[in-house]
């Protein structure tokens, strides 16, 4: 843990934004690698282990698939580590951030995974709280150690963060929203931790006509996120090394390709990866259909409409994104 995170630390218990105190059993090179924070008001305390505040325990991660996934493919999609800028231009692209605009900023990266779009943020000179429920935190730590100090990984829930309200100048929730159990509340609770004018990037799975083309994803999701992981595991591979072939050989053609719609993998075959990254892109994100609890898919027009009844400004949505700035 990073010595600067503690300013931004408040008791998630306690209305009143309470400083947490931390004890340093273990530090190493200006990082706090094992403590334990606490709060002098109401008593509670958490971990700080291998480096990570850590704000929850196993029994309220309920997507622990997560977890085992950015650890088990973390490298897959960092550019810097996999070779190619496919996150860098989805995050610009989505955010719809400026480099130039990114510099010297606090950012709050809302369910960070192995680090993908922490790690792009950070790139551009970004100071980075990158959150995540799961045990994923660990591989964003990890992935994202080379940026001087900029990044520290918290394990908390978004919907009870251990932040002070109102400081960060950016935040961002990207292929997260979906996933968990109330949508439309995190949309409403997450611009609290914006500074006025701070701005606010969402993507989400859109409520549009795709699910209808694809029965075998969603007959096979009606058992997968009640299986242990390693059975949805071997699930995965099984599909993707028996269809992969099929959907690498339709990709090249033109009007054909929309089969690979129908298919239940999530198929990758952009032309900046090789087919062994093509392959692991494409077990990574079939993996990531089938593990999670919830898909709760969400219409961009009720977005547009849901931040502006928050009294955010200049909110613009379209299929899947939507942003926003803080008053």
């Amino acid at each position: 843990m990073r010595a600067w995170l503690l300013d931004l630390l408040a008791c998630p218990h306690c209305p009143d934004e309470q400083p947490l105190s931390l004890r340093i059993d273990w530090a190493m090179d200006e990082e706090i690698i094992d403590g334990r924070l606490s709060c002098p008001c109401c008593g509670a305390s958490w971990p700080v282990r291998d480096g990570v505040p850590r704000f929850v325990g196993s029994d309220q991660d309920y997507c622990g698939n997560f977890g085992f996934q950015w650890q088990h493919w973390k490298a897959v999609q960092i550019d810097r580590l996999a070779g190619h800028s496919l996150s860098e231009t989805r995050f610009l692209a989505d955010s719809g951030w400026s480099p130039d605009w990114i510099k010297d900023k606090l950012i709050l990266d809302c369910g960070c995974g192995a680090g993908r779009f922490t790690d792009i943020a950070a790139k551009h000179g970004a100071r980075v709280v990158s959150v995540d429920l799961s045990q994923a935190v660990n591989a964003c730590r990890e992935t994202t150690m080379v940026w001087d100090g900029r990044v520290q990984p918290i394990q908390a829930s978004l919907f009870d963060l251990p932040l002070r309200r109102s400081v960060f100048d950016g935040l961002f929730c990207m292929g997260v929203i979906q996933h968990t159990p109330k949508p439309e509340r995190l949309m409403t609770l997450l611009p609290g931790w914006l500074k006025p004018g701070g701005r606010l990037a969402y993507n989400f799975y859109e409520a549009d006509f795709w699910p209808k083309l694809q029965p075998l994803k969603y007959a096979l999701r009606l058992v997968t996120p009640y299986l242990p992981t390693d059975w949805t595991l071997a699930l995965c591979q099984g599909l993707v090394a028996t269809l992969f072939p099929l959907s690498r050989a339709l990709s090249g053609i033109r009007k054909v390709r929309i089969v690979n719609h129908v298919l239940p993998i999530c198929s990758s075959h952009d032309k900046a990866l090789n087919r062994e990254q093509q392959y692991a892109w494409t077990l990574l994100d079939t993996f990531d259909w089938y593990g999670p609890r919830h898909e709760i898919r969400q219409d961009h027009h009720k977005v547009k409409a849901l931040l502006e009844s928050q009294g955010l400004k200049q909110v613009q949505a379209s299929p899947g994104l939507a942003t926003a700035s803080a008053p």
